[in-house]
């Protein structure tokens, strides 16, 4: 099947996202990567508004969906740890999606019900894996403030190994899952002592 130019248009702008970042994208640029006029992506998106909320829908879907697949028997049988490698991965993988996703100034959540509701289904996921951690007796404070601390590692990290010095400062990772694995291993036994 064909791609649509929406998809055209949304697959441009997301690749340039996650060359250079979302703060010097034009529709100039977007209509040159996808190969289309420089009038085309008018037909779908009003503003530049308009194509990042529909990047950050699309992220936070694909990241719910991520976060509440089956386990894979490549994963780690730890929940926890789990859910902070897949949330890395994501990242990783879906670059322009998540340089929009979490900034407040690109992805206005508020002004979108449809948003509001794709991004609440992922944090939902993430406060259903914490419940699993720390057990159905724990109090609503406790789950928040454990959900709050995989959050922050988990974007933390992802944002370190994207965007930050991570490797200039710690050195070349040979293997980034093992990494992944051992800060959510470090968290847990943090969570649980």
């Amino acid at each position: 099947m064909a791609e649509s130019l929406k998809e055209k248009v949304i697959r441009a702008a997301v690749d340039c996202i996650a060359e250079s970042g979302p703060d010097g994208l034009s529709f100039r640029q977007i209509a040159a990567n996808a190969g289309v006029s420089h009038q085309a992506p008018y037909h779908h998106f009003g503003d530049r508004d308009a194509i990042f909320t529909e990047i950050a829908f699309i992220g936070f879907r694909t990241l719910s969906a991520d976060l509440a697949a089956p386990v894979r028997r490549d994963e780690d049988p730890d929940p926890s740890i789990r859910l902070l490698e897949r949330y890395v991965n994501f990242a990783l993988a879906n670059t322009g999606y998540f340089r929009v996703m979490f900034r407040s100034d690109l992805c206005k959540i508020g002004e979108s019900p449809d948003l509001q509701k794709t991004a609440d289904s992922a944090f939902d996921t993430l406060v259903g894996t914490v419940q699993t951690i720390v057990g159905v007796s724990a109090s609503v404070d406790d789950i928040r403030v454990v959900a709050t601390t995989m959050w922050s590692v988990a974007h933390g990290l992802a944002t370190l190994l994207i965007d930050g010095p991570l490797e200039s400062k710690i050195g070349t990772l040979s293997d980034r899952k093992k990494l992944i694995r051992a800060v959510g291993s470090q968290v847990l036994n943090g969570l649980t002592a």
